[in-house]
């Protein structure tokens, strides 16, 4: 983090990421207090630390998790089923992310950004299956945190 996190940024931090992992999915801002024994404000403040330090993105208008890199709140194109557990990476690369962040063998479901085409990638045993595909980034690293939400 970019910024002097607070004891309890770090366990907010935590208890977001335990959550993503177990359930696929990041939690809302009541649940996070009831499971911390927070006030939601005490949440939403670590959750605004976090976001400036690009640890989260928050969704615009209500303040919850958007982006718990490399999983997201929200469906999106890029589906990884782990074990039965269904979750969603942000892009392509937090969707292959999530099976190296865990250690897990992954089925990922996308589809081609040329044509449109339904496309499955496996991850087994650490490794990408072969696929004859290509990962293409629109936007340099570089510029990714103009808008992360776009990139």
């Amino acid at each position: 983090m970019t910024t002097n996190p607070t004891k309890q940024d770090i366990r907010v931090r935590a208890a977001v990421y335990d959550s993503a992992i177990s359930t696929g999915l990041p939690p809302k801002v009541k649940h996070l207090a009831g499971v911390l024994s927070l006030d939601e404000a005490s949440v939403r403040a670590s959750f605004e630390r976090l976001a400036a330090a690009r640890v989260l993105v928050l969704q615009k208008d209500s303040r919850e998790v958007l982006m718990a890199n490399p999983f997201s709140a929200v469906p999106t194109s890029f589906a990884v089923i782990l074990d039965g557990m269904l979750c969603y990476g942000n892009c392509i690369w937090d969707a292959l992310g999530i099976p190296a962040m865990l250690g897990r063998d992954a089925l990922i479901r996308s589809s081609c950004a040329c044509c449109g085409d339904a496309m499955e990638l496996s991850v087994s045993a650490g490794s990408l299956e072969p696929v004859d595909a290509t990962i293409h980034f629109a936007v340099p690293v570089r510029r990714w945190w103009q808008d992360i939400v776009y990139t």
